[in-house]
């Protein structure tokens, strides 16, 4: 199911984290209020947002309606998304003096290079904000490769939404999802509350209540 509660190790000593209604993330121990966008879970002490561990969620479709070919050769459909319990997770900080960004994975079939959505999220984000900030990733992967549960697009609106934390938010909410559109189909839904029905080829999104039992 989707995470209620969640014990986490905090690395300021913050011991748990509730997800709240609204999509939110509340840290016990601190008054910060963490915004969680489709499931995502922060579990690092929110003052620091030097080192971000995130929850970096697969979907599923609930139905899928294909209404269309288009002329650029997508499919124009009508679905909706919902985040899963299961997904991946990441750890980002940020490179005080690097001049490229670091990413590695425990599953050696995924690639590191610029070929990962990752990395591809880091630089489209330098480019459209012009923060010039360099990061590392970790990703624990756990979502079946080529599964369908678009573990991929969810990797890169994550290091969307990190990036724009750990550089003190200069994007708006409304500009990443923008951003990951450019990026691939399903990106931005992502960057939604968790559950939405989606258009376009999946990039127009809007949030739906939230499905209370995720499996």
């Amino acid at each position: 199911p989707m995470l209620k509660f969640l014990l986490v190790a905090c690395c300021a000593g913050v011991g748990a984290a509730f997800v709240v209604p609204g999509g939110s993330v509340l840290l016990a121990g601190s008054p910060t209020l963490v915004h969680s966008r489709a499931g995502r879970v922060l579990r690092c002490a929110a003052a620091r947002m030097a080192d971000l561990s995130l929850f970096s969620p697969g979907k599923t479709n609930l139905f899928l309606r294909i209404t269309r070919k288009r002329e650029d050769g997508f499919h124009e459909l009508a679905s909706v998304f919902q985040a899963l319990g299961l997904g991946d997770t990441l750890v980002f900080s940020k490179l005080e003096t690097a001049t490229q960004d670091i990413l590695t994975c425990n599953v050696k079939e995924v690639p590191v290079d610029g070929k990962n959505l990752v990395r591809q999220a880091f630089d489209l984000f330098r480019l459209r904000s012009g923060v010039r900030e360099y990061f590392r990733c970790d990703i624990d992967k756990r979502t079946p490769l080529e599964g369908g549960m678009g573990g991929g697009s969810s990797n890169c609106a994550t290091a969307f939404w990190a990036a724009n934390q750990m550089c003190g938010t200069p994007a708006t909410e409304a500009q990443l999802i923008e951003w990951g559109a450019e990026l691939g189909s399903d990106v931005s839904f992502f960057l939604s509350k968790g559950t939405a029905y989606c258009t376009g080829r999946g990039e127009i999104i809007q949030d739906l209540p939230v499905t209370p039992h995720s499996h």
